[in-house]
């Protein structure tokens, strides 16, 4: 398995697993938004794949904090596909994920993850993620 950053070319496989993840049609905008990412030096927008298939993906953000030393990481999105997951793909994305946060100066990696997403919160525990319940939204539209 090979992780990348993610391209432009990238952009029909990462829609499709976003609709894996229950975000369908983002096929009219996912152009402008991969290349809105590749281009964000606070973003890392990363593909594993398994020679010409992207077997998943994984979007980390590096966010400065004002009041700590060092900074934060947030996984934004993160998803295997369908048939890859529990071989493994998963944990090496997360773990080289988790690499590029520490060279950062990341003191701590983030990640959100609804509570009907079972199996992805038992992944979560299992590499060593804590469960903090307290998140708080505002749509704005």
């Amino acid at each position: 398995m090979n992780i990348r950053p993610a391209q432009l070319q990238d952009s029909f496989a990462l829609s499709a697993l976003l609709t894996e993840l229950g975000y369908g049609g983002t096929e009219n905008f996912i152009n402008q938004r991969l290349a809105q990412l590749i281009a964000d030096p606070n973003e890392r927008l990363l593909v594993a794949e398994q020679g010409q298939s992207v077997l998943g993906f994984l979007s980390l953000h590096f966010i400065p904090q004002l009041a700590l030393a060092g900074d934060f990481a947030r996984i934004s999105y993160f998803c295997i596909a369908e048939g890859e997951r529990s071989k493994g793909a998963g944990q090496q994305l997360l773990q080289y994920a988790e690499q590029l946060a520490q060279q950062r100066g990341c003191d701590r990696v983030e990640v959100h993850c609804n509570e009907h997403r079972i199996k992805a919160n038992g992944f979560y525990a299992r590499e060593g993620y804590q469960e903090s319940p307290r998140y708080h939204i505002k749509p704005l539209n």
